[in-house]
């Protein structure tokens, strides 16, 4: 998995699917875009370091609004954004 500052990271409950916690990367430990990220969570608004799990999705800047299929969201950027 892979994010950049500005994306939003979303952690869905395994079997309903339904949204758990929703976030907004703010902060990166690595410069290859890997995890921990320093996530501020819409419901608290508090930012924690993050090891997201296999229930974690990426919502990438560029991307247009709607689901993102968790392949998508697990396979490496194709696209460099340098940084």
């Amino acid at each position: 998995m892979k994010a950049h500052v500005g994306d939003q990271l979303v952690v869905e409950c395994p079997g309903t699917g339904a949204v758990r916690l929703d976030g907004k990367v703010v902060g990166l430990h690595h410069a290859d875009g890997t995890p921990p990220y320093d996530v501020r969570w819409a419901e608290t608004d508090q930012v924690w370091v993050f090891f997201p799990g296999s229930d974690t999705r990426v919502r990438h800047l560029d991307c247009p609004a709607g689901p993102v299929p968790p392949s998508a969201a697990a396979a490496p950027d194709a696209v460099g954004r340098g940084g």
